[in-house]
């Protein structure tokens, strides 16, 4: 593992991190010249590389980027990647803006992060679904009217690796991430509602969220059989690892309830993930369900309780 940092830089009290991965490079000129275009330019941008170079990174870019850059030890689990560079980041930063290097921020994403951290200690942002070409799906990714984050978690999650931003102190707290947890973005920001942290969400969008086939989480219906499947064995394993992390700093009561979801999830893999027939009416029954557009709405979907014991 080596960091980079470019000649000259100077450590600013806002980071700017996303990570680039292989497959990614199509879309990283429509990254960087959004986050060229940003009307609040007082960050330092951050790179985590999966499985790339910097010359490769740059080269698709097109431009000599001016960043911290920071490499992957072989072998490194994607988890493991984002910790190595949020460690070094909160060391140093204060506030820290997450994007995806395949998703387009609009111009005010990092000012109106910067202002909503002046009073929460995790913040997130609408994000408008657009598909590989960019073009406006028409939905939006965000909290139902008039809900709070608090809301949703622990059952969702509206704070993605592309729309949140961190105060260090709390991001410090949710660290480090287990090597083997696959919802990253999920895991840290239950353990900020686990410790009590003041949340908020701007139900203005400020990013593009962009739809192709290597999204991890599918916001879209109509759900599939296989995504209904697969989405829940992610989901069970997040509650297992949020489990394990437990510390005694996290709220009691927050704690039992999410046991209490956990449970809930375990029940609707036993009565319907595992039975073949149920399964099929659930996901038939989801094509009627109206729904905001939250991750992981398609696992174990309240309204549809009555299908398992609970």
């Amino acid at each position: 593992m080596f960091i980079f940092l470019y000649p000259g830089a100077l450590i600013k009290s806002l980071a700017l991190y996303t990570t680039i991965y292989p497959g990614v490079e199509p879309y990283l000129n429509d990254w960087y010249r959004s986050v060229r275009r940003q009307t609040d330019q007082d960050f330092q941008l951050w790179v985590g590389l999966d499985s790339l170079t910097i010359e490769a990174a740059r080269g698709a870019i097109d431009e000599d980027v001016k960043a911290i850059w920071v490499a992957a030890v072989p072998g490194d689990s994607p988890a493991e990647i984002r910790q190595r560079a949020l460690a070094k980041i909160v060391e140093v930063s204060d506030r820290v803006v997450l994007v995806d290097s395949d998703d387009v921020l609009h111009d005010s994403r990092v000012a109106s992060a910067r202002k909503a951290l002046q009073s929460s200690d995790l913040t997130g942002c609408a994000l408008r679904l657009v598909d590989e070409q960019g073009s406006d799906l028409g939905l939006t990714l965000g909290l139902p009217p008039h809900a709070r984050p608090e809301d949703v978690m622990p059952r969702n999650n509206v704070f993605g690796l592309s729309n949140s931003a961190f105060r260090s102190d709390l991001l410090q707290r949710c660290l480090p991430i287990p090597s083997s947890v696959t919802l990253v973005d999920w895991f840290l920001a239950t353990r900020a509602w686990l410790y009590g942290a003041r949340l908020s969400f701007d139900a203005v969008v400020r990013m593009d969220y962009r739809q192709h086939g290597a999204n991890m989480a599918r916001v879209r219906p109509p759900f599939t059989l296989d995504q209904v499947i697969q989405d829940t064995e992610r989901v069970r394993k997040h509650f297992q690892f949020l489990r394990a992390a437990a510390v005694k700093e996290c709220m009691a009561e927050r704690l039992a309830e999410l046991d209490k979801v956990a449970a809930d999830i375990e029940a609707f893999h036993r009565d319907v993930i595992l039975q073949p027939s149920r399964l099929d009416l659930y996901v038939q029954a989801l094509k009627v369900v109206e729904m905001p557009l939250l991750w992981w709405s398609c696992v174990a979907h309240p309204s549809l309780s009555r299908m398992w014991s609970g």
